[in-house]
């Protein structure tokens, strides 16, 4: 069966499948929807818990030696596979058809990949899945629906917002979930509970958002290091997650990117930026961080990010924040080694 994310919680209130599989590339609901198959697993008794990470070198028998194991403390038994890319290859997808032909009866397997697009749900694994379990796509609403989500959000935080408010919050955050997420928990903090107006938007962003993931973009782009590794340790400090701040990065490299490609194509560059969101305010440290790096250099930046990406999401080794540093040094143009600790 497949599945809209928002129909999940009623889906599993009934009961668990021997199988979920929950695609997406939206990091904060993909993470919500995971988390409610664990928790019901965790209700239902699923107490011990196996993690396989899918990269490069991965033994597919793993999962069928996590399946067929016999479990010393538990008796029913979690099985959590992640592929970051959504592809298990030849190999991974003869594995995971064979697991969901006889799914053991005391394990529940939850996977979670990037998303799938058609013809990938049309491939034999993706059907396999289908047949025996729950097949949950995470689909993040589009901007004309972003207010009425986080308007919902900020009521169940126990909030009212007045008219605007969610409006406001959704030109500030651009999209991204889990920045939107990230302003309603502040307000959540500095308000506890009842109206909410655009006042308070504003003060929560004063006296909240210390360190702020756009200015990290602007000082890293100005070239200016020292600054971008302060507020980089302070995102660090404040608890942001490092995937809203690659998320922050990667987004002004791909508009910086399509700024070089559009001028190579004979168009103005302040027309060039404007189509790629850069607007007036931004636009002297876009300029700079375009006159800097070029277009080679920036394509060069996008592929590091997709490094960091990785390690973030625990399939490449390395620490989070230390890769950030690093990606934070290049793009505001260091010697490629960070040196936050002298900052």
């Amino acid at each position: 069966m497949i599945l809209a994310a928002d129909r999940l919680e009623a889906q599993i209130a009934g009961g668990l499948s021997p199988i979920y599989l929950i695609s997406g590339d939206e990091p904060l609901l993909t993470a919500e929807a995971a988390d409610l198959v664990r928790a019901r697993a965790r209700a239902m008794d699923y107490s011990e818990r196996t993690v396989l990470t899918v990269d490069r070198g991965f033994d597919w028998g793993e999962l069928a030696a996590a399946g067929g194991a016999m479990s010393l403390f538990a008796e029913k038994r979690l099985i959590e596979l992640r592929i970051p890319t959504g592809k298990p290859g030849v190999p991974g997808g003869k594995a995971l058809v064979s697991y969901a032909a006889s799914p053991p009866p005391d394990a529940l397997l939850l996977v979670l990949t990037a998303r799938l697009d058609k013809r990938v749900l049309k491939s034999a694994w993706a059907k396999a899945m289908d047949a025996a379990g729950i097949i949950v796509q995470v689909w993040p609403p589009d901007r004309s629906r972003l207010p009425v989500w986080i308007s919902g959000r900020l009521k169940a935080m126990g909030l009212q917002p007045e008219a605007g408010v969610a409006e406001l919050i959704a030109d500030r955050v651009e999209g991204n979930l889990l920045a939107a997420d990230q302003e309603i928990r502040k307000l959540a903090l500095l308000l506890g509970k009842g109206r909410a107006g655009q006042e308070d938007v504003a003060r929560a962003v004063s006296d909240s958002a210390r360190y702020d993931v756009f200015d990290l973009v602007d000082a890293l782009s100005m070239g200016d290091l020292g600054r971008g590794y302060r507020i980089l340790s302070g995102l660090e400090g404040e608890g942001v997650e490092p995937t809203l701040v690659l998320w922050a990065v990667i987004r002004e490299l791909r508009a910086l990117a399509a700024v070089t490609w559009a001028m190579s194509q004979g168009r103005d560059e302040r027309q060039a930026m404007s189509a790629a969101g850069i607007w007036a305010r931004r636009q002297p440290a876009a300029r700079a961080a375009i006159h800097r790096h070029g277009r080679e250099g920036l394509l060069r930046l996008i592929g590091q990010a997709g490094s960091v990406d990785r390690v973030i999401k625990g399939s490449a080794p390395g620490r989070p924040w230390q890769v950030l540093a690093d990606l934070a040094t290049a793009v505001a143009g260091g010697i490629g080694v960070s040196q936050r600790g002298a900052a």
